[in-house]
Formats: C-alpha cells, sequence, structure tokens
C-alpha cells in the first residue's frame, strides 16, 4: 500500500469524561450514543475505511464497556436469533467483525502523551495512527486517510481545521509553511495561545499520524501544561528536524466531548438516515417554535 500507509491506530479513552457526570460515573463517555450508535464506533469506523488492520485502545479502570463492545456477545446473539430478529442479529455481528481490538491500561492521568507512551509495547517501531474519540469527523475520505496521502515513511503529520482567530486559545496551533491550500510543512506548535500571540488560525484537532522513534521523544518529556505529558511537546521536537506536516482536512468534525457537541452530531448523524429524517424535521420544527 505504499510508504504512507498505516496498520494500527492508537486510541487514548482513559478519559473520566466528567462534562457528562453523573451518567458517566459508571458509563464511559466514549459509549454515549450518537443516535444508536456509540461514539467510538463512528472514530473505529473511520480508521477501518482507512485500512486500519489493529485498534489499541488505552483504558483506564472502569473502560471495560468499550473493548467489550467490539467482541462477540453469544448471549444476545442468540437471543437475537431465537427471537427472528436477524436484521438486528447482523448489526451486531458487524460491529464484532470491525476490527482488531486490543487494549492496555493507563493507570494514572498523566496526560495525552503518557496515554499513547502506554501503547508502545504492542505498537513497537511501526509508524502508526492516533485518533482522539472526542472528535467524529464525517468525510467522504475518511480524515486519517487524508493524513497519510503523499507521506513518507517516518514523518509525522498532524490534522489542521481552520478556526476563527478568537477561538485559537482552545487549540494547539501550528506554525509554518503553507505548501499548497491544504498542506503545512509545521515548523513550530502552540499550546492555546491568546489570539493576538497565535502564528496562524490553522489548529491542530484529534487525528495524528506518527514516526515509530516517538517513543524515546515521549520518555524523555518533562511535564508541561497542567503538569502533564503533552503529545504536542513531543511532536515540537519532530517539528523542529522539519518532520511534521498539517494536513487541513475535508470534512466536518464534531466535538462531542460535550454535551452540546455530541446533541449537534447526533442531529447530523440522524439527519442522514432516511429512516430518521422526516422525524428529525418534524421535531426541529416543532422545537424550534417554543
Amino acid at each position: 500500500m505504499g510508504n504512507g500507509h498505516i496498520r494500527a491506530a492508537v486510541f487514548p479513552v482513559a478519559g473520566r469524561g466528567t462534562r457528562f457526570l453523573p451518567v458517566t460515573k459508571n458509563v464511559p463517555k466514549e459509549v454515549l450514543p450518537i443516535v444508536d450508535r456509540p461514539c467510538i464506533e463512528y472514530v473505529v469506523a473511520e480508521a477501518v475505511a482507512a485500512g486500519i488492520e489493529q485498534m489499541v485502545f488505552v483504558t483506564a479502570a472502569g473502560k471495560e464497556a468499550l473493548v467489550d463492545y467490539f467482541r462477540p456477545s453469544p448471549d444476545l446473539e442468540r437471543f437475537l436469533e431465537t427471537h427472528n430478529k436477524p436484521d438486528l442479529l447482523a448489526q451486531i455481528q458487524e460491529v464484532v467483525g470491525m476490527a482488531e481490538v486490543v487494549s492496555v491500561r493507563q493507570d494514572h492521568a498523566l496526560g495525552l502523551g503518557h496515554a499513547v507512551l502506554q501503547a508502545k509495547d504492542i505498537i513497537g517501531i511501526q509508524d502508526f495512527a492516533v485518533l482522539l474519540g472526542d472528535d467524529v469527523i464525517d468525510a467522504d475520505k475518511p480524515a486519517i486517510a487524508q493524513l497519510m496521502q503523499n507521506r513518507e515513511q517516518g514523518q509525522a503529520v498532524v490534522a489542521l481545521m481552520e478556526v476563527p482567530r478568537e477561538d485559537t486559545r482552545r487549540y494547539g496551533v501550528c506554525a509554518g509553511e503553507m505548501l499548497n491550500p491544504t498542506r503545512m510543512a509545521v515548523s513550530a506548535m502552540v499550546e492555546k495561545p491568546d489570539p493576538s500571540e497565535a502564528p496562524s488560525n490553522f489548529a491542530i484537532v484529534g487525528r495524528y499520524i506518527l514516526p515509530g522513534d516517538i517513543w524515546e521523544r515521549l520518555e524523555a518529556t518533562s511535564p508541561g501544561a497542567g503538569g502533564e505529558i503533552q503529545l504536542t511537546d513531543a511532536i515540537a521536537q519532530l517539528a523542529s528536524e522539519g518532520r511534521v506536516h498539517g494536513q487541513v482536512f475535508d470534512g466536518q468534525r464534531f466535538d462531542t466531548g460535550n454535551v452540546v457537541g455530541l446533541l449537534r452530531a447526533s442531529l447530523h448523524f440522524a439527519l442522514k438516515r432516511p429512516d430518521l429524517e422526516n422525524g428529525i424535521r418534524e421535531l426541529i420544527k416543532e422545537m424550534s417554535g417554543r
């Protein structure tokens, strides 16, 4: 498939989901539904559609439901079969056959960089992808596949999205030279800059491709913002070596890490379904009249 192809992806899914308490006291935020499928399925499906074969979940205590969702459920499958529900059975079996999912624990919440580092022994020296479960992207071509395009082995690529300058304080922001309208040679990365000091309005969102030698940089990275080991600090070292590109992806991104973002994603995907579209439009019309 060429030097740019990636066969493994890391999903850091150990977060507590405090914005959704109290439901996330016992339910992982990544299994909260967008319509009738959990958020994490949309992100895994993106990786699968890009040809990625192995999914590595970095989990925490109480997150067992995440991995279990992609494993067989013999009792449920038997129930659906005996009760003559072939369509539902097919949907369950489709999820189980979607991908190879393995997991590793992050016992201490020490940052995104630390979470990714927990996958080192499984990933090894190969280049790999990182997909954040909060960022759901609807695109004709999977966003992570867009990052793979025209990428050389050993090169890092981060997903970029143009944001209003006043919003740069909410993101990591890239500085560099635009090679074409959608590709940047990244020279530096600034975490949550003040709009007056932001080097650009190209913000990093939750898709990365990282080289296999990122591990030594993560291991040497000192705690940064918030006392955590920041993934962007390690990638910034690669940027100083001229090894990072930014890709402005084509697609619509939903931040499902907050209540409004999750509701927005649910409406968007519901309106794309023929069985739900009319009912949802009627609901929106009814609610807008209040």
